[in-house]
């Protein structure tokens, strides 16, 4: 079967208060057409159009680096049916189907879709309806005494008696393409909103014979479109509550499951646990046995087995080995790698770096541009030189070594293996295998000093 995915993407989305198009706005850390792009992609040989309109330069930027998209312009916004129409000249009216999907409903899933395609045909339009206690502001199914569809009408096109039905058309249709060419040039605008809707091929297809087939999704965010911002956030709500459940499912332990955000994809071991206010984006994996504190942000990392990420600390493009413990309060910039049992401690910020077995840099350090060794101990205070204002020069620290606290280490040097850097020092040479390392200057004590005082401020009295 020829399946065509038409997404609905041209809206400006005044109700937003943005300059941004609507369709980009994010739920989970990416833009809600990229959550409905990857819904489409999952289903078999499916062929994507998008209709843009308002911002479709921006629009299209985001997905520059996404082939096999058809996009198409829309440049009057006329209503949903003269939307799909401007898709119409890359669709054949070969025997296939027309799925249209909405840029704006971000959370639709594909098992829906599949349900929804497997009751369309040849001769069979399939509805994705919802049977809601909130039906407002949205299109009623209609249907005759059988309970045959014979009908979608519009809110404002309703009577009072039509708002009355609770079954409500969530816009997301499946369509024979062999019939949707004529079905569309016959649609009108005779409505109070002058648009050309794309429900009014329902009645022109119980005209033509056709059979009206529905399937329905018992939860409502699945359907939810987003026009303002309150919507945005509950959907984001219904989006992370149901991240947090499948880590649920899969035998993380959640200190809050509604503290905890999930913008990418995560992969979490056994035994793992997520304590309040963690942010997890891109690619993140956390091995067995991990322990993430409050307040952590991960970003695009991986983590292995038994690793203790302290309260407060922000991790992005990093590998942290086995057994390290990291924080609080610590930047673990792109390019780290710790090795295994390694530590980094409070308010330390490290920069491609790697890190040995073992080694420690426990306490007020940068260390960028570095290479250190196995059981190295850096001293609180220590701060790796790393750039000289055009380029960037690496420091290398040799296995076993030890760092004094307060040392600045002006790269392009070299520590050597068990090498000993005394603390307050500035180096920069290299330091030989076993060697002591002094690089201060020579301390004065003057007997008999007299601190500086304040002058005394004369009262209007004494003057």
């Amino acid at each position: 079967m020829v399946l065509d995915v038409v997404v609905l993407a041209a809206g400006k989305g005044t109700r937003m208060y943005s300059d941004k198009p609507k369709v980009l706005h994010a739920i989970g850390g990416r833009p809600m057409l990229a959550h409905v792009v990857d819904t489409a992609g999952a289903l078999p040989g499916a062929r994507l159009h998008i209709v843009v309109g308002a911002g479709a330069g921006a629009v299209k930027a985001c997905f520059s680096n996404h082939s096999g998209i058809n996009w198409v312009s829309q440049e009057q916004q006329l209503g949903t049916g003269h939307a799909v129409a401007q898709a119409l000249p890359a669709i054949a009216g070969e025997d296939g189907t027309v799925l249209v999907l909405y840029g704006d409903v971000p959370l639709i899933r594909p098992q829906s879709l599949e349900a929804l395609l497997a009751a369309g045909g040849a001769d069979t339009v399939a509805l994705l309806t919802l049977v809601t206690d909130t039906p407002h502001g949205l299109g009623r199914i209609l249907r005759n005494d059988r309970g045959q569809v014979t009908a979608i009408v519009e809110e404002k096109d309703a009577s009072e008696e039509q708002k009355q039905i609770r079954e409500i058309n969530s816009g997301i249709i499946a369509l024979p393409s062999s019939r949707l060419h004529d079905w569309l040039s016959r649609i009108g605008n005779d409505n109070r909103q002058g648009e050309y809707y794309l429900t009014d091929v329902i009645a022109l297809a119980v005209a033509d014979g056709c059979q009206i087939a529905t399937t329905s999704t018992g939860e409502s965010p699945e359907v939810q479109g987003v026009n303002d911002k309150k919507q945005l956030a509950a959907l984001e709500r219904y989006y992370q509550m149901r991240k947090a459940e499948e880590l649920l499912n899969a035998g993380v332990t959640l200190a809050d499951p509604a503290r905890l955000d999930i913008r990418g994809d995560v992969h979490c071991g056994k035994d793992v646990s997520l304590d309040v206010n963690v942010i997890l984006e891109g690619a993140v994996s956390i091995g067995d046995n991990s322990c993430i504190g409050p307040n952590v942000v991960i970003r695009n990392s991986r983590i292995g087995d038994n690793v203790i990420v302290l309260a407060n600390c922000h991790i992005e493009g990093a590998i942290i080995g086995n057994g390290c413990t990291v924080g609080p309060f610590a930047r673990i910039r792109e390019g780290t790698v710790l090795e295994a049992s390694a530590k980094i401690g409070n308010f330390v910020e490290t920069k491609k770096a790697v890190i040995g077995k073992a080694s420690k840099v426990n306490h007020l350090s940068y260390i960028g541009d570095a290479e250190i060794g196995d059981d190295v101990n850096i001293g609180a205070g220590t701060i790796t030189c790393n750039y000289d204002g055009a380029n960037k020069h690496v420091t290398v620290i040799g296995k076993g070594s030890f760092i004094g606290s307060n040392s600045v280490l002006v790269a392009p040097v070299t520590i050597e293996e068990h090498g000993f850097v005394a603390a307050g020092s500035a180096i920069n040479t290299n330091v030989p295998k076993g060697s002591l390392a002094v690089a201060r200057s020579k301390q004065r004590n003057i007997s008999g000093w007299q601190r500086p005082h304040k002058d005394k401020v004369k009262t209007k009295t004494e003057s």
